[in-house]
């Protein structure tokens, strides 16, 4: 049952709402239309939904529309759901996915490490209190600055992605130190659920290629410099992959070239990163990777394929990002307008592309749902779109929705935790959400909305 909620103004950053202190289990069928949702999400009697025990409609009504809500105990899970997979790896969160001072604390606390592909995002987590050496710096054109600061900061691992890199990262280490580098290779696996976001071939701007001799080549180059040390090989063949067979084939092809590196430069690297790109359901019905099965599957062509080339197993590494958050988002919308063109029902929001650029981008086909109040209509197909002035500001294309909906309705989208807000922009100066964590019937404030102010104090030209 659901009560009311003062404004945001008359509240502090958290409140309390009553709930079950116990979490409930987990849902495996889709009775109630949210099989894509947090794993707290309940449906209401009146229509609303709560995640985390907070209803999304009082939380609405409370920090405003659009607003992002972060099912923090969802988080946690799905950290720990690695972390059982992959006991003996270094499970490192991709933060490009989504990145917050909460969640650098939340993925510490679970034992991850870090992934980041900037300075900005390092400085971030370095200066919230995540030690630098459980950091892998990435990037395939990383600036001077970035190198510089994941040097200073004393960054455990940079994924050399281009020859280019090699002199300029050894110059700037430290007389009697030594930086730990991994080489990104490009295996040439097709996988990934858009051609967009397809990283493991020759034919795209990521890592060295093998077919050509380029990894090769920077192995060499690498170990040619006093200061660089050499730990292992990486890759990442792409993302929204739901089954392990290309990944196997990734660990296949890069074990064989560890073998090589042996065979011409006698040294045994000791670790291998395979990346990330697990897929998530973003619709019912949509398939996910299993990180049991994916685990599983890795870890014995991982040890058949190093006794078969004579070489100790490596440490491995992986990078799940989507995955972690992805599922833990659920975006809020309020409804602005309603109208018919032609065969079409459009339905419009007060967010969009400026929050949300994926289906623009790729084609992301999601499920919204009306909440906050019953309805018995029955569904019409209607395409929800954003408030920008682009014909593509399309969030979801003929889906279905009660057929009474109308301005003022609130809609929820699951499956938002991950690459709305990281991806977000300031197109027709909108300003980007809030995003508020949910627990145990809390709600609090992480980031908070951008405001006129926050983008006018940039504008300094006049």
């Amino acid at each position: 049952m659901s009560i009311s909620l003062p404004s945001e103004a008359a509240l502090p950053a958290q409140a309390a709402l009553p709930t079950d202190p116990q979490r409930p289990a987990r849902r495996t069928g889709d009775t109630d239309g949210l099989s894509v949702w947090p794993g707290s999400a309940r449906p209401e009697a009146d229509g609303d939904v709560t995640v985390g025990g907070v209803s999304l409609a009082e939380a609405a009504d409370r920090f405003g529309t659009p607003a992002y809500v972060l099912d923090e105990e969802e988080v946690r899970e799905r950290c720990r759901t690695y972390r059982t997979a992959f006991p003996e790896a270094d499970v490192v969160y991709a933060a490009k996915a989504f990145l917050c001072r909460a969640l650098v604390h939340w993925v510490m606390e679970e034992g991850l490490g870090l992934d980041v592909c900037s300075g900005g995002e390092l400085a971030l987590a370095v200066t919230t209190g995540f030690p630098p050496e459980k950091i892998v710096m990435h990037g395939n054109a990383k600036s001077p600055q970035d190198l510089h600061a994941a040097v200073r900061l004393g960054v455990g691992r940079i994924v050399i992605d281009s020859t280019s890199e090699i002199a300029p990262l050894a110059a700037i280490v430290p007389a009697g130190t030594r930086q730990q580098v991994m080489v990104r290779v490009v295996p040439g696996i097709a996988a990934g659920g858009h051609a967009k976001v397809r990283t493991g071939t020759d034919d795209q701007k990521f890592g060295l290629s093998v077919t050509d001799g380029s990894a090769q080549h920077a192995v060499a180059r690498v170990l040619g410099q006093r200061r660089l040390e050499l730990v292992g090989l990486h890759c990442h063949i792409g993302s929204q992959i739901a089954t392990a067979k290309p990944y196997v084939a990734a660990v296949r092809r890069m074990v064989g070239l560890m073998a090589r590196i042996r065979r011409q430069h006698g040294i045994t690297l000791p670790q291998l990163d395979i990346g990330g790109g697990h897929a998530i359901a973003y619709r019912p019905g949509e398939e996910s990777l299993d990180a049991g099965v994916l685990a599983g599957r890795i870890r014995a062509e991982l040890e058949e394929g190093c006794a078969r080339a004579g070489l100790p197993v490596p440490r491995l590494t992986l990078e799940p990002g989507r995955a972690i958050v992805g599922p833990a988002g659920v975006a809020v919308y309020r409804v602005l307008a309603v109208k018919r063109t032609g065969e079409h029902i459009f339905v419009a929001v007060d967010g969009g592309m400026s929050d949300n650029p994926r289906p623009a981008l790729y084609g992301v086909r999601y499920a919204p749902r009306l909440i906050g109040r019953p309805t018995s209509a029955p569904p019409r197909l209607v395409t929800v779109v954003g408030r920008h002035c682009e014909a593509g500001d399309v969030l979801a294309d003929e889906v279905p929705l009660p057929g009474d909906v109308r301005p003022g309705d609130l809609l929820a989208v699951p499956a938002a935790g991950a690459y709305h807000l990281s991806m977000a922009s300031g197109y027709n100066l909108v300003g980007r959400p809030p995003v508020i964590a949910v627990s145990d019937g809390r709600a609090r404030l992480l980031v908070r909305r951008e405001s006129l102010d926050d983008m006018s104090r940039r504008d300094i030209g006049l």
